[in-house]
């Protein structure tokens, strides 16, 4: 990946730090030639103006974008992550299910490296590169043609604790920035003036697909198995976990509702790992009538390439696919598939002068 740019304005100035690394096959297709690539990649960094998305062409083909890079790229779970709760490892008083469960989640535990080199890890940094793309939108039984092409792009995530992060997401012209300072989490895109959502502090599922194995432990002891399944020919037990109620109604606002969202994990019997991270939600919109429109968002994760780093087993490379269902008493039917194949490139552990100032949210909120 591509991280530092020339200075354009003087040839003897230092080269130019990207904010976000610019995955080697984004760079190549800005031309035939480095010079050429180069000369137009300063053009297109000059022209990220606000007056550059007042545009109605450009807006409309960047809020498809914006879209692919909410939903499949930054999606934020409605739920606490409760670290460190050695009461929940207890299988005291546990149903069978509950005690499974736990004991599946301290194989993964050790499959990961042990709860010894967790505890040596304080604040991460990923980098990584993505490939987005959509399917046609399927409204009714009519199918309207949208921009459907994969994009490339990058990203760069900073963690402290579920609740402590910040993530930079750059594809193809269309930068999201999203984090949680432990108060209030917040989300917002280039083409957008103003941030444009804002919630109480929320784990990023990006984490949860193989980055972060603590977390990730800490959320599977609440689950339940409920079985088993054949994942790409690795026999799997399956953990469930329904979000609380008190959970889902914290993360409500006067425009929606979130009715119910469940996860499910995966965990390979051989390995213990974990190897498909599964989530749905049902959300009730307030329509301008007064009706109700649910949107119904399925998510599923493949969890694939693991490798040690400094002793803590790390997800590298895995697939996201997302399915979209928007139905309602007063409205057309439609759906919606979406998927992301995404790529470790460098991880980090225990970032010097990564301090909580770090993941202070916009100016607009404090």
């Amino acid at each position: 990946m591509r991280v530092l740019c020339p200075n354009f304005d003087r040839e003897d100035a230092l080269e130019t730090i990207f904010d976000v690394p610019i995955p080697e096959e984004m760079f190549t297709s800005m031309g035939t030639s480095v010079s050429l690539r180069w000369q137009n990649m300063a053009t297109w960094m000059r022209a990220q103006t606000s007056e550059k998305w007042t545009s109605p062409a450009v807006a409309k083909s960047y809020n498809e974008l914006s879209f692919l890079l909410y939903v499949v790229g930054s999606p934020i779970l409605p739920l606490q992550i409760q670290l460190d709760d050695s009461s929940a490892r207890s299988i005291r008083n546990s149903s069978i299910e509950s005690s499974t469960a736990k004991y599946i989640v301290q194989q993964y535990m050790a499959a990961i490296g042990g709860q010894q080199a967790l505890n040596l890890v304080q604040s991460l940094c990923a980098i990584g590169q993505v490939k987005m793309s959509a399917s046609e939108f399927h409204q009714g039984d009519e199918t309207v043609k949208t921009r459907n092409k994969e994009e490339t792009g990058g990203f760069v995530l900073w963690q402290k604790n579920p609740n402590l992060w910040c993530l930079e997401l750059l594809v193809s012209g269309c930068k999201v920035i999203s984090g949680s300072n432990g108060k209030i989490s917040w989300r917002h895109s280039s083409n957008q003036l103003r941030p444009v959502t804002k919630g109480p502090p929320r784990p990023l599922r990006r984490f949860l697909q193989g980055l972060d194995p603590r977390s990730t432990g800490d959320l599977f002891l609440q689950a339940v198995c409920i079985g088993e399944k054949i994942i790409n020919d690795e026999e799997c037990f399956i953990l469930k976990l329904d979000t609380s109620q008190s959970d889902l109604e914290a993360h409500a606002n006067p425009k929606y509702e979130i009715i119910h969202h469940t996860i499910w994990g995966y965990f390979s019997q051989r390995s213990g790992l974990l190897v498909k991270f599964e989530d749905s939600r049902l959300l009730s919109v307030n329509g301008d009538n007064g009706d109700g429109i649910f949107w119904e968002t399925s998510t599923e994760s493949v969890i694939e390439d693991y490798r040690y780093v400094e002793g803590v087993n790390i997800a590298h490379s895995g697939k996201t696919s997302v399915t979209i269902f928007r139905y309602g008493e007063h409205s057309s039917n439609h759906k919606r598939q979406l998927e992301e194949k995404w790529k470790i490139e460098e991880v980090h552990f225990n970032v010097l002068g990564l301090n909580n100032d770090f993941f202070m949210p916009p100016s607009e909120f404090t």
